[in-house]
């Protein structure tokens, strides 16, 4: 087992050969929001740890996985949005986030493309800053690494659906 990424915040993410079978899996959802030119995409700066990522959380008991993107967008950025086109599903058992409380998690991430239809970009208390980037630039940015494939798979616009 190796430590990968940073420790932010006391989220520590572990990598190695099966590692997330220590464990309990969550889902979470994400929204990419293209601009009207489908060059930049919507990002927000975290409050609990200063990177940059896709609007997302975890599914809550009751919702649908679309339920819990919309949901997410909202409270992260103010924007109602219809949830469309599912990007991919992103599931490496190599991967455990571990939290300072004790709960790890094997995650399973389903990133999705959304239509904003209503409300107003703003901040919340759990972003700090937000823009829309285009890949060079996100590039450059600290961007949470579980995302970055994600986005990358956004901008590639294949018609599938990725799983990885």
């Amino acid at each position: 087992m190796e430590w990968g990424g940073k420790t932010t915040m006391g989220l520590e993410i572990i990598q190695g050969e099966r590692v997330a079978r220590q464990g309990r899996v969550s889902v979470g959802c994400a929204a990419v929001i293209f601009d009207a030119p489908r060059e930049r995409i919507l990002l927000t700066r975290r409050e609990d740890n200063g990177c940059w990522c896709l609007p997302s959380g975890r599914l809550e008991p009751g919702e649908s996985v679309t339920e819990a993107c919309a949901r997410e967008l909202l409270e992260e950025t103010g924007l109602v949005g219809r949830v469309g086109r599912l990007i991919g599903v992103y599931s490496s058992p190599d991967r455990l986030m571990s939290y300072p409380d004790g709960n790890r998690y094997h995650v399973v991430g389903l990133c999705f493309e959304v239509e904003p239809i209503g409300g107003a970009l703003a901040l919340s208390d759990e972003t700090t800053a937000y823009g829309y980037f285009s890949p060079d630039e996100i590039a450059a940015m600290d961007v949470l690494e579980s995302h970055r494939e994600r986005i990358a798979d956004a901008f590639a616009g294949r018609p599938e659906t990725m799983v990885r």
